[in-house]
C-alpha cells in the first residue's frame, strides 16, 4: 500500500481502512500463536500499514487546525 493511493482517500476511508487493518493485524497475531501462520513477516507489513494510515490521518487533522 503506497502513502499516494491512501492521500486519495476520504478519511473516513482511512478509517475504515485502519479498522480492517487492526483487525487483520489481531489474527495474524492469533495465527503466529498459534505456529498457524506461514509468513511472519506479513506481521511487520500489516503494521507498517497501520503507521502509514495513521500519519496522513494526523497529517489532516493538523492541515485543518493550522
Amino acid at each position: 500500500m503506497k502513502a499516494n493511493e491512501l492521500r486519495d482517500k476520504s478519511t473516513e476511508e482511512l478509517q475504515a481502512q485502519l479498522v480492517s487493518l487492526k483487525k487483520d493485524l489481531f489474527f495474524l497475531r492469533m495465527q503466529h500463536a498459534t505456529n498457524q501462520l506461514d509468513n511472519p513477516l506479513k506481521i511487520q507489513t500489516v503494521k507498517k500499514d497501520i503507521a502509514r494510515v495513521k500519519t496522513i490521518i494526523r497529517e489532516r487533522e493538523l492541515r485543518t487546525e493550522a
